[in-house]
Parts: structure tokens; sequence; C-alpha cells
């Protein structure tokens, strides 16, 4: 029987999906810990027990890596500046309430969605899987997914959007095996037909907490609890984990309530209080911080965007502090960020985020970002987009690096601790 096993990786220079998002690499089940790539090959430690490798999708230890050299910083950051904002703009229409369209988004809930790829890279094919399926019309799972239609062979299919693409998948089901674990009969999307290019090519693992996430069809094995470490930029393979299920998740760490949004239940809220920087709480309106359900305001926690973005109030008032205690001058911006300079400003301010309970103070990894040359520094931050929910903040996965990040659901609590992750 052909068994689908599932490295992981974290998105780092394309989208991911939904709320907290990975992408995939399917390999066969004979596939050993060495991945390789179009350089050469890698190896990565092998997965283990409910705990999974994640790599840089660009990185040395990834097939799909390009052959070609990545472009020039500037060009980087541009691309994923711009990526960023595609993503913002699904959380902002995934976090709106008004109409049907808006309805329909919620409902799906973050759900794995595969394609297939080029011939040259690991591949799902359902031809030589045994245990694949078609899901009916007419089915529970495909009264949840959006705009569901159905087949002549009455196989059920859906239409969504994510940030500028629209994708057409088949509802189907087959066995997943996630390191030394099986889910018989997983739900997932099959994609057919990609306009846009938003989505990223590999695939989409939405760890939410809809209806058919990848959380609510494994309750019975792992419980809703996960947590990932992503390692900086700086490693070199750029090797982290996934863990899932509560046993073996840190017993010492710092966390804050896990709020409760009706309208968009998948989604990672928490009530951001505050930023520090130095030992200096900054002068932040209340309402750009404040959690409100109705209208989708408040902090989500997002693996899937790659900078932080803040509220327009909360992200001037972090500049602004932040170039005073630097006291240099500003060099031009580079590819969307606005807090640039030519000279060394190491060490750099400190940047605190402050939530209930918890106060997560930031490496300097996490708050500067380089230049390929090394000659131009910039805050790793930015604001949020025009065009979204003004109060959206979203504390995003370049912050999140070498932290253990716990998602704590039945106890409805989000954790954070720092780790070396690689």
């Amino acid at each position: 029987m052909y068994r689908a096993t599932l490295r992981l990786r974290l998105q780092v220079a394309t989208q991911a999906t939904l709320s907290l998002l990975v992408l995939l690499l399917i390999t066969s089940s004979s596939s050993s810990g060495a991945a390789s790539s179009p350089g050469g090959s890698c190896s990565v430690p092998p997965d283990g027990g409910s705990t999974l490798r994640i790599i840089h999708a660009f990185g040395p230890c990834s097939p799909l890596r390009p052959a070609a050299p990545l472009p020039s910083s500037a060009d980087f950051l541009s691309a994923q500046s711009a990526r960023d904002d595609s993503r913002l703009l699904y959380l902002s229409s995934l976090a709106a309430t008004a109409g049907r369209r808006s309805f329909q988004r919620r409902r799906l809930g973050p759900l794995l969605l595969l394609r297939r790829l080029p011939a040259r890279l690991p591949s799902f094919s359902p031809a030589k899987s045994s245990t694949y399926r078609t899901v009916p019309c007419g089915s529970p799972a495909c009264s949840q997914v959006p705009a569901p239609s159905c087949s002549p062979a009455n196989s059920c299919s859906f239409n969504m959007s994510y940030g500028g693409s629209s994708l057409l998948a088949g509802l189907v089901q087959d066995s997943l095996s996630l390191a030394a674990d099986v889910v018989p009969s997983y739900t997932f999307g099959c994609l057919q037909r990609v306009t846009g290019s938003s989505a990223p090519p590999q695939g989409l693992l939405g760890l939410g907490r809809g209806p058919l996430s990848f959380l609510s069809q494994t309750q019975n094995l792992y419980g809703g609890t996960f947590s990932y470490c992503l390692p900086s930029f700086k490693s070199l393979n750029f090797s982290g984990t996934l863990r899932l299920g509560p046993k073996g998740q840190p017993q010492r760490i710092k966390t804050t309530p896990l709020l409760a949004n009706p309208h968009r239940p998948s989604l990672y809220y928490v009530n951001m209080t505050g930023v520090r920087v130095g030992r200096r709480v900054l002068p932040i309106p209340p309402s750009a911080l404040a959690f409100d359900p109705a209208t989708g305001a408040g902090t989500v926690v997002d693996a899937g965007t790659m900078f932080t973005r803040l509220a327009p109030p909360a992200y001037a008032a972090l500049r602004d502090e932040f170039r005073r205690r630097v006291g240099a001058p500003l060099a031009p911006p580079l590819g969307g960020f606005d807090t640039c300079y030519n000279v060394s400003i190491a060490p750099a301010p400190a940047v605190t985020f402050l939530f209930d309970g918890a106060a997560v103070t930031l490496p300097e990894d996490n708050v500067l970002i380089h230049s390929t040359a090394g000659t131009i520094t910039c805050l790793a931050m930015a604001a949020a987009p025009d065009g979204l929910n003004a109060v959206l903040n979203v504390i995003a996965n370049m912050q999140q690096q070498n932290h253990r990040v716990l998602f704590d659901v039945p106890n409805a609590r989000v954790g954070f601790a720092r780790e070396m992750c690689t």
C-alpha cells in the first residue's frame, strides 16, 4: 500500500494558509531523512515520534530550492512584502463578518490542500494509493466546504479564494502519515485549478480550528495541541520542528489566554496589551490593540505572514521610538521597510511584545533584517497595508523564530519559550 509521508517545512518565502501554516513536501514512505536539492544533497535529522522537521522552502535541504540564485535582498524583500500584503488581505477578509462570501469562508476552516508538482519533484499521486478515494456529494464533509459543486461522477469539489488566488479543488480522503503516526481516511482538498500566484505550488496545511482542519481531524490523536520552533534565517540548514500533541511540550513557558472569536474561530487571537522599546512602554492608543470579535480587530499569531504588521498607530509609536533610540541618519527604504540604516546599530534597541500574563522580548535577530551584502539594516516590521482591517495586528514568523510557540487549544492558551531551534 502506498502511504504519503509528510515532511513539513515552514513557508518563509511564499504564502501559507489561513492561520498557522506550514508548507508540505510529499515523499514516498521509503524516503529517508535526507532531502536533496538542485545544488546537491543535504541531510536533516529524521522525524521521530510525533515530531516533524521543518525546513526552509528555498534552503539547501529543500528539493524545491530554485536552481538559479535567489534574487537580491531588495528584490526578495519587495516580493515578500507583496506576498505578505496578499496574506494580510486574506486574514482581514477572514476576520470580517459581513456578507455571505465571508460566511462561506469561515465555514471551511483551515484545510489541507495538495497539488501535483512538476515531474522532477516529489508529489502526491492518487493513482499510486490504494486508500485514496473521492468524497461524495451530499456527504457531511462536502457540506462544510465553501461553494461546493458536484461532478458527473458524484464527487465533491469546492471553490475558495486565497489572497489573490482562486482555487478549485476536489474533496478527497487518504491515509496520512506523520512521523510515526497514521491518520486514516484524512479529508483534504486536491487542487485541480489555481488562478493567481498567491497560493504556493507545493500545497497548504492549515493548523487552525475549523471542522475540516488538521487539529479537528486529529483530535483523538493529538488532543488539539501542537507547537513549532522556527530557526533563525542565519541557520545554515533552517531545520526546525513541528511537535504534535501534549507530550514533550515545554513545562516552563510564558503563556497568554487564547481568545475566542465566534465569527472566525480558526484564527489564534491573543490580547496584546502593549509594546515596549527598551524600558519604555509605548503610548499606543488602546483602540489600536483592543480585541473586538464583531469587527475582527485585535492581534493574531500567524506563521503564514513573514514579517509582523501592526495597526498604523501601534507601528508609528514603535518606529518613532526605535528611530529615536538609534539616533543615526536613515537610509532609503528597502523592500517596504521604512526604518533602515547603512551604519551599524548594534546593539539594537530591545523590543518586547506585552500580552496578558506574558512579556516576550525579541532577540536581535528577530528585530533586524540585513541586506545580502550586509550594508543596510532595517527594522523588520511594518504597518498594516492600506485597505485592510485597520486594527488587525499580526505577530509573524520572523518575530517567532528561535522560540517554541505552543498552541494549547483545550486549555485556551498560547505560549512562548526561548529555544535554539536548529
